[in-house]
């Protein structure tokens, strides 16, 4: 198919076909795979253990690597000569692993052919093929689970996600030890976590790359206009649409490791929140955006990082509705609200859109980085942990420089982080005197 010149000629070619050999054309991935979805052929003078695929979103990742535990469990050539009788199947949970490598769209399940099909045996956890191959999901989360099971094929999606990544990789190494040559391959939007560079660095790790424009065909056409207009040449851009692993900016002020390491689904409950704002300069949709961040300190003196509500830049009434929204969903104690820019209009106006609310002001006197440095510090001293992802919030705070801006941007989001972590960690508010009676002032 592919050597053919010309819509006529796989016209022509397709008409030539029976039935039969039609849907075996149509099935096969060999035909239809792009070249970057497609494993290197393994030579005996230079075998590889590792098949690492790193991609942007949308960019055919999972398709790949269901196809490929497809030609293994049922021995499939040229990727597999006899099937791999026993698979391991590993996501961030055992919920992603039924959610997106079973049962997706590009999942397990609808990459085969009726007759093949596996059965999905979940109470078990595992599927079984008709030919007897088994394959078991699991979950970064419990890396023990996989002392144990001995494998031949592994497939890890979205690998730099994982919580315990290092100790459940160490665990899959142990657990593939069936067969002539045992083999995993990996799926994953880089991240520069270190055990994806261990990975890339190793020698017989092998990559392919692909970005997420080389699937347009299989993506929505608005989809892809709006990623390109909102985050081409931005370092999250590069990253989650171009697969491309972005270190940490040299001489910043912050580690993606300081921040996923600390990293947490839920935060506990907290005892003060508060919704930290960072008013536009002006009130256009090409302004700067509105920083509003939602953070609180637990009962472990922590503090979490729970929400990030930022809006473009728009009429005052967008913001302030999304800072009362914030406030009221979070169950805040207060607003923090830069005032540099607009004095006191910006607490008029949420004032104007809840009166009741509290909003206690802040003036910049310093530097955005002389600023940031104190609240950079809590992160190295893992006193912040995010509850949750904020991939936009993340990438201002990995790409902010000594000029104050983040990728050439005014880094928003950052500032209503700076000023949230300032109020409840740094510089918070003196409590309220108590009231004295003229007969104790007296005293």
């Amino acid at each position: 198919m592919r050597n053919c010149s010309s819509e006529t000629d796989i016209a022509r070619l397709l008409a030539g076909l029976t039935d039969d050999e039609l849907v075996f054309l149509l099935g096969d991935w060999q035909v239809w795979a792009r070249d970057d979805q497609l494993p290197p052929a393994t030579m005996a003078e230079a075998p590889w253990r590792v098949w690492l695929i790193l991609g942007g979103r949308g960019a055919g990742k999972t398709r790949a690597g269901a196809e490929w535990v497809r030609a293994k469990a049922l021995g499939v050539s040229p990727i597999a000569g006899v099937p791999a009788a026993r698979i391991a199947l590993i996501g961030e949970t055992l919920a992603d692993v039924r959610r997106v490598m079973i049962e997706g769209q590009s999942g397990l399940l609808a990459v085969h052919g009726e007759a093949e099909r596996p059965r999905f045996e979940t109470s078990k956890g595992r599927l079984v093929w008709p030919n007897g191959t088994v394959a078991e999901i699991f979950s970064a989360e419990c890396p023990d689970a996989l002392r144990g099971p001995q494998f031949a094929a592994a497939w890890c999606d979205e690998l730099c996600k994982w919580r315990n990544a290092e100790a459940t990789w160490d665990m899959l190494q142990f657990a593939l030890r069936l067969g002539d040559q045992p083999q995993v391959t990996v799926t994953t939007t880089p991240r520069p976590v270190p055990l994806l560079k261990a990975i890339l660095a190793d020698r017989q790790t092998v990559t392919t790359r692909a970005a997420t424009a080389a699937n347009a065909g299989n993506l929505s056409p608005t989809f892809l206009a709006e990623m390109e207009r909102r985050y081409a040449g931005s370092l999250l851009g590069r990253q989650e649409l171009e697969g491309e692993l972005i270190e940490d900016l040299k001489g910043g002020l912050w580690r993606r490791d300081w921040i996923d390491d600390a990293r947490v689904e839920q935060a506990p409950l907290l005892r003060t929140v508060v919704v930290a704002v960072d008013p536009p300069v002006t009130a256009t949709a090409t302004s700067d955006a509105c920083g509003i961040v939602v953070a609180g300190i637990g009962k472990d003196g922590r503090v979490y990082v729970i929400d990030d509500r930022t809006v473009q830049g728009r009429e005052p009434s967008v913001w302030a509705r999304a800072v009362r929204a914030a406030y009221h969903d979070h169950r805040a104690d207060r607003v923090v609200a830069e005032i540099n820019q607009g004095g006191d209009l910006v607490v008029a106006v949420l004032k104007q859109i809840d009166a009741a609310m509290p909003v206690r002001t802040v003036r910049a006197t310093r530097g955005k980085w002389v600023r940031a440095e104190p609240v950079a510090a809590l992160y190295a001293e893992g006193r912040v942990a995010h509850a949750g992802r904020f991939d936009a919030l993340e990438e201002q705070m990995a790409a902010f420089g000594s000029d104050g801006r983040a990728s050439g941007r005014s880094p928003d989001r950052l500032d209503a982080l700076v000023w949230a972590l300032t109020d409840l960690m740094i510089d918070p508010p003196e409590p309220p005197r108590p009231v004295l009676t003229p007969f104790l002032r007296r005293l």
